[in-house]
């Protein structure tokens, strides 16, 4: 029998509620003066399995003795606080549940107070309702840690579809752009053999993306302006651009993956995808974790030949940042100075998806 606690259900009805920390304590107090009783095992060797990016499995051994008077469990859940932790968690929710005592292990699912890639402490108590509707409980069990997991494949196809909506028509391009600083030009070709090489992908975007701090690439842009069907002047990154044909990076012989949908408390929306040629390191780590897409027929980059050219578009209404998942030789391309200006309030490096923005959200961990 699995049991889940589900939020912002009774307890009659399903499995749990929150209960605050004075009632604890006034319930520990109370059961102090129950000398006849026996005291209730104390949980201990705590499990936990099955994690998810809002969900989980817990279980654990307890003593025989008074086993029979348990009706409840008490589940102590608070985040780790680290320099590194989410901090868009919901911090008005309680975070110590009430379940009904049940077979073990039980699932605790919940989005509203678990967020994905998160480090988790967890403690259990046991407890006994009493005829006025107070509690006897145990002591403690001991305190152990867990993370919650990455977006799984369906809740980035949850997220894939939101992007679709909003995606809007479909614009020509015929290169594929980044931009740096000069110096970034000249280390590669003193140092890398002329070669951009891929790097770890930063945590910008949504907090569950299992592709930030783990997927390895280089960021290229392929927006263009509406009224010229070229790149824009400005940019966030870097004075020097380099450019290389579509074809180079975008062909039959690559795989098209979705990655993230999010904002940054703005009206524009960013999609990253993933380029990524057909078997190699980069394709099998995405193959395993990514939405993969038709390179002809999606909503937002798409390649196909028209009269024996191949001809590229992208979409028009959100801001693309494709990821190329191999070195890519500068030799293919070109390097020259932009003319227009350096807008540094637009560059994403590390930026924090809004988690109240209703477009750009899915019911699970931001």
């Amino acid at each position: 029998m699995r049991m889940e606690l589900e939020l912002g259900a009774c307890e009659e009805e399903k499995t749990w509620r929150p209960v605050c920390k004075e009632e604890t304590e006034r319930n520990k107090s109370q059961d102090s003066g129950i000398a006849e009783m026996e005291e209730l095992p104390v949980p201990h060797n705590i499990k936990i399995s099955n994690i998810t990016c809002d969900s989980f499995k817990i279980s654990w051994d307890m003593d025989s003795k008074s086993k029979d008077r348990i009706t409840h469990y008490f589940i102590d859940l608070n985040k780790k606080e680290n320099k590194n932790s989410n901090k868009f968690k919901h911090k008005d929710v309680p975070t110590k549940l009430v379940a009904k005592a049940v077979p073990l292990p039980m699932t605790v699912r919940g989005h509203w107070f678990l967020s994905p890639r998160t480090e988790y402490t967890v403690a259990v108590q046991t407890a006994s309702k009493q005829v006025d509707g107070d509690y006897v409980v145990s002591e403690w069990s001991e305190i152990i840690e867990f993370c919650t997991a990455d977006y799984s494949k369906v809740h980035l196809t949850q997220l894939l579809e939101k992007a679709e909506v909003i995606a809007g028509r479909m614009l020509k391009l015929s290169v594929f752009y980044r931009n740096q600083h000069k110096e970034y030009f000249d280390y590669t070709r003193e140092h890398h053999g002329n070669a951009l090489q891929p790097s770890v992908k930063d945590n910008s975007g949504s907090h569950g993306s299992p592709i930030s701090g783990k997927l390895e690439g280089i960021f290229f842009s392929c927006n263009t302006e509406f009224n010229t069907g070229k790149p824009p002047q400005d940019s966030p990154y870097g004075r020097y651009r380099f450019e290389i044909a579509a074809e180079k990076l975008f062909n039959p012989n690559t795989n098209l993956y979705f990655g993230d949908f999010y904002c940054m408390y703005t009206a524009y929306h960013y999609v990253i995808l993933v380029i990524a040629p057909v078997g190699s390191p980069g394709d099998e780590f995405c193959k395993q974790r990514l939405p993969q897409l038709n390179i002809k027929d999606n909503k937002f980059l798409t390649c196909d030949e028209e009269d024996g050219v191949m001809v590229y578009h992208h979409a028009q209404d959100v801001i693309l940042e494709v990821i190329y998942t191999d070195p890519v030789d500068l030799s293919l391309g070109t390097v020259a100075e932009i003319t227009g200006h350096q807008l540094m309030s637009l560059s994403t490096a590390n930026a924090k998806k809004d988690p109240s923005c209703k477009t750009c959200n899915i019911s699970v961990g931001r």
